[in-house]
């Protein structure tokens, strides 16, 4: 099921032809969203839609394209259009691998620009799959011994502004996405990816973003 959510999504996303600027419009927290790896922003279309609806405006960065850089240099990215937008106080929504370019920029020089960071089954701490990715250097930076993920770890004073959601069951993530010092809320559902579909995911963003 985790994975015909996502290969539905994948699909929709090809073919929909959305503008994202027709989300920047409204007077609430600004929302930046962060995709996971191999991700566009309109595979999170449905959250994005739904903030836009309750009247936050939602920005999605281009440069990102499928999140396959390295988290230094996409971060770099998020960083530049927090700059270059002039934006203060907004809420990063991220899944997966974005999580950990919200964290990266949050530790960097537009920190202070981001209120927090709703994180949604991103893995903090790496996933001993990723080991075995020998010939996906996209998919093995995952590895809890990447320097990344190290160097992340031991990031802590932002993790008190991060709310991490995630799955029970993580196919992807078995060690789930606990963060120390952040708030951790592991949800009563399945799945890496459909876990975007949860109603709790929109409950949280709000309380985050209010």
């Amino acid at each position: 099921m985790d994975y015909l959510y996502a290969g539905i999504w994948q699909v929709r996303a090809f073919f929909d032809r959305t503008d994202p600027a027709s989300f920047l419009s409204g007077s609430r927290t600004p929302l930046v969203i962060l995709p996971g790896v191999y991700e566009t922003w309109k595979f999170m279309q449905p959250l994005v839609e739904a903030a836009h609806e309750a009247g936050h405006p939602v920005h999605v960065i281009e440069p990102l394209r499928r999140s396959q850089r390295p988290v230094v240099e996409m971060a770099q990215h998020v960083t530049d259009y927090l700059q270059r937008a002039s934006l203060e106080d907004v809420v990063l929504v991220a899944h997966s691998k974005g999580g950990l370019v919200g964290k990266q920029t949050m530790v960097g020089p537009s920190g202070d620009r981001v209120r927090g960071m709703l994180a949604i089954a991103t893995p903090f701490g790496g996933s001993r799959y990723a080991r075995l990715m020998f010939a996906v250097p996209t998919l093995r930076i995952f590895s809890p011994r990447d320097a990344t993920i190290i160097a992340l770890g031991r990031e802590a004073a932002v993790n008190e502004r991060i709310v991490s959601l995630y799955a029970g069951f993580d196919p992807h993530i078995p060690e789930r996405s606990e963060l120390a010092g952040a708030v951790n809320i592991m949800l009563d559902t399945g799945g890496h990816f459909r876990i975007l579909a949860d109603p709790r995911v929109q409950e949280e963003l709000e309380k985050l973003a209010h």
